[in-house]
């Protein structure tokens, strides 16, 4: 798993930057009802989708939140007084304290499928009745965009998907949040070249690959053999799911 404190400084430049931030919050909006005017962005990061979402409307209240201290120092600076330092299974929000919640990228990196449920369960406590709550979905399986570097990771080690959109729409259910629409956006900036990946491996971005494990290296050898290993496979699309607080 990444530390993300350490990779805050440049988490934004390997992650497509503003192009793909301005996809993300673009689908994201396309699914908050009108008259949408409190937002909380869970798992908000460095804060550079939630700044677009903050500014995109013109009466929307943005609130940021994130564990990890140096991605909310950023995502601060980017939305001063706006960003909370919190862990996203205990929100320190009122109930039915917002029209909207978003979680872009957050419900794939919880530690069990447990901690999936009460992200799911608190987002939906602090939705007001009516209100909707978006997250994205599959986000592993959005990688896999059938390139060369797709099939030599086909072999690695797996385990289940924490964010598969069915497992998300269950706990939603339980919840009280109903299914209300899908959005896609692409990541730009994100297609996997085989050095970069490499990198990656060595960085723990692969939970299944422990960085400097054998079975790691002999990955890295695999991706290293790759002809054009600065050359960009296609970007990943990645899905949004949209849900309805019953009331």
């Amino acid at each position: 798993m990444l530390d993300y404190d350490k990779e805050a400084e440049r988490y934004d430049t390997l992650r497509g930057g503003e192009p793909r931030a301005a996809a993300a919050a673009e689908a994201v909006l396309g699914l908050l009802p009108d008259g949408t005017r409190r937002l909380l962005d869970v798992g908000c990061g460095t804060g550079i989708v939630t700044r677009r979402l903050a500014a995109a409307r013109d009466g929307l209240c943005v609130t940021g939140v994130d564990l990890a201290l140096n991605m909310a120092r950023q995502a601060a600076a980017r939305l001063p007084g706006a960003v909370l330092l919190a862990d996203s299974r205990r929100l320190p929000c009122r109930d039915g304290r917002f029209d909207a919640v978003s979680s872009v990228w957050l419900l794939h990196l919880a530690r069990s499928a447990e901690d999936v449920r009460t992200i799911v369960g608190e987002c939906a406590r602090v939705l007001r009745p009516g209100g909707v709550y978006v997250t994205t979905v599959d986000k592993a399986a959005a990688h896999n965009v059938g390139s060369d570097i797709d099939a030599v990771l086909a072999a690695r080690p797996r385990r289940a998907a924490r964010d598969a959109a069915a497992v998300v729409e269950s706990y939603a259910l339980d919840h009280g949040l109903e299914p209300a629409g899908e959005a896609r956006f692409t990541g730009h900036g994100q297609g996997r070249s085989p050095r970069r990946t490499v990198a990656d491996l060595r960085r723990g971005w692969f939970v299944t690959l422990p960085p400097g494990g054998a079975l790691a290296d002999a990955f890295a050898a695999r991706l290293a053999d790759l002809p054009d290993q600065d050359r960009p496979r296609p970007d990943p699309v990645f899905t949004l799911r949209a849900f309805r607080k019953a009331g």
